[in-house]
């Protein structure tokens, strides 16, 4: 069951889009539980294609196509590094193998103490900036090194 604030807030994003066409605020309610939960699951899908008046299996696949949804708990602080092409090259594996040695854990994986998720992520549009990752799915920070890694987390554990 969708709670009261997510439903208010799909009701708002609603009146953005005609009301034939529901199923338009799906990416935004995705998200809205998201924010509450930390992720989404297949209930929670169900739940929002009832709501939208569409198939459940739309809102899945909605859900699965995108990289920002996260479909199983990945920590209080997601981290999602790009690894696409313009990003290996700027330096994205090195990125990855030295989140991987810091916190203990692989892609798609949690630290023991369900501080930390590390996934991988399709193109964040700031291939400039690369190598990069967010965090949560709200903050891009790119031009990573060594030290700029170790600063963010450092910021991330005071949390």
């Amino acid at each position: 069951m969708l709670s009261e604030q997510i439903q208010a807030k799909i009701n708002r994003e609603l009146k953005k889009y005609p009301a034939d066409q529901k199923q338009s605020a799906v990416m935004a309610a995705l998200r809205f539980v998201q924010d509450e939960k930390g992720w989404i699951a297949t209930d929670d899908m169900a739940d929002i294609a009832a709501y939208l008046g569409m198939p459940k299996m739309a809102v899945y696949e909605v859900a699965t196509f995108y990289h920002m949804y996260s479909l199983k708990p990945m920590g209080k602080h997601t981290i999602t590094v790009c690894t696409n092409l313009p990003c290996t090259l700027g330096g994205s594996e090195n990125t990855v193998a030295y989140l991987k040695s810091r916190l203990g854990i692989g892609l798609g994986e949690v630290t023991a103490d369900g501080k930390y998720g590390l996934r991988e992520g399709e193109c964040m549009g700031a291939c400039k900036d690369a190598p990069l990752f967010t965090l949560n799915n709200k903050k891009l920070c790119g031009r990573l090194d060594k030290e700029k890694i170790d600063q963010i987390l450092a910021e991330l554990d005071k949390s």
